[in-house]
């Protein structure tokens, strides 16, 4: 199978159709509607409509090109197209707020102000609404206002600056640190920590969601432990940033990549076992910082003298802390993604399913909304 083809279709994998069809998700019955945007406020909606919101994405007219390069993250909205120039068009929007329990918009602050829909004008529709913002720096501070992506985001926190190998040049993380992780999560938890606020309050507020302050608190951990002084700032020198032999990735024989995270004792002398190195008195050293470049040296050469299938016949499923390291062709045709069915066929198109999972109000992935159709998508909110 090739690449493309195994994205596209599996047969271990479910095939869900038809927006809203069947949805029992734990927000079914929530409405939100969505400025239409590009990377982290797009995913935090869709992590809300795999959880059974109804969502209506509000597009500018001409659509938004880079939007396009990011398809697998618009799924399970009802589209609708808005002049939001015209004065007709944001009495429209207005009239879909007065119908929503949440609003998720993600541009430069004072660009909805300066629409006509900004909090105080649509918190004074709608006094249970809650507003969610989601932008790199935040709705205020010095740089409010400046352009910006994921890896300026990261920079800022001190997350970019600690990724990477020894002695090379900080490694950017894809945009899974900053748009996702800081900001899509951190917009989502908001978003709903403000939903059952509003419930016991009957009042609305705004979310001010900056990919900044997201990141900065997933490092909490690293804070800390830099604080105490046992993280160092050189990259590749700490235990789980690639400085120690028994938390990092190794090569095997046929080219392809493998990785262990042998942390506690125990999995540690596994580890030792199944590589035949137990009897090697230098691997003793297992917390010895300066004997740590010296032991991957050891441990690579090691792993180079088997294929990766090799090592998983050896290793998979073993208290070594080990896993293959799969490109995303492969990861959908992994065993055990397979059994869980991890990832969903929507519409021909191989993606990852909802999570996390729930007992009883289960999620289900929604298609990708065809078309525009305002009329469809007023309709079902009760507009003309």
């Amino acid at each position: 199978m090739t690449p493309s083809a195994s994205l596209h279709r599996h047969a271990g994998a479910m095939s869900f159709r038809g927006i809203g069809k069947g949805i029992v998700g734990p927000l079914t019955g929530i409405r939100i509607v969505e400025f239409a945007g590009i990377g982290p406020a797009p995913f935090a909606s869709m992590l809300l409509s795999d959880m059974g919101a109804d969502i209506i994405k509000i597009e500018r007219h001409g659509g938004n090109p880079v939007e396009a390069l990011a398809p697998g993250i618009n799924r399970g909205r009802r589209v609708i197209v808005l002049d939001l120039k015209s004065p007709e068009d944001v009495r429209t929007a207005l009239r879909l707020v007065e119908r929503a329990d949440a609003l998720i918009e993600g541009f430069r602050p004072g660009v909805m102000e300066r629409l006509g829909l900004g909090p105080d004008v649509c918190l004074q529709r709608n006094a249970r609404l809650i507003y969610a913002r989601m932008t790199g720096w935040g709705q205020s501070g010095p740089l409010a206002q400046a352009a910006g992506h994921d890896i300026n985001y990261i920079a800022l926190t001190g997350a970019l600056h600690a990724i990477g190998r020894r002695g090379n040049k900080p490694t950017p993380p894809l945009n899974l640190l900053g748009d996702f992780g800081g900001g899509s999560m951190y917009l989502a938890f908001g978003l709903v920590c403000g939903l059952l606020e509003a419930k016991r309050s009957g009042r609305g507020q705004v979310i001010d969601a900056a990919i900044t302050d997201g990141v900065a608190h997933l490092m909490s951990m690293f804070y800390a432990s830099a604080a105490s002084g046992q993280w160092l700032e050189e990259r590749g020198n700490n235990m789980i940033d690639g400085g120690s032999h028994f938390y990092d990735v190794y090569e095997t024989k046929d080219g392809k990549y493998v990785c262990i995270g042998s942390l506690e004792p125990q999995f540690y002398r596994d580890l030792l076992e199944k590589t035949g190195l137990s009897a090697d008195p230098a691997f003793k050293r297992q917390f010895d910082r300066a004997a740590w470049p010296a032991l991957q040296d050891k441990l690579a050469a090691v792993f180079k003298t088997r294929t990766r299938a090799a090592w998983d016949e050896l290793m998979l499923g073993s208290d070594v802390c080990y896993a293959p390291v799969l490109s995303i062709a492969e990861a959908s045709e992994h065993p055990h993604n397979v059994a869980r069915q991890t990832f969903v066929e929507i519409d021909g198109v191989m993606q990852a399913a909802p999570a996390p999972r729930f007992s009883r109000t289960v999620p289900k992935a929604q298609r990708f909304p065809a078309k525009p159709d305002n009329e469809g998508a007023l309709a079902a909110w009760g507009l003309t």
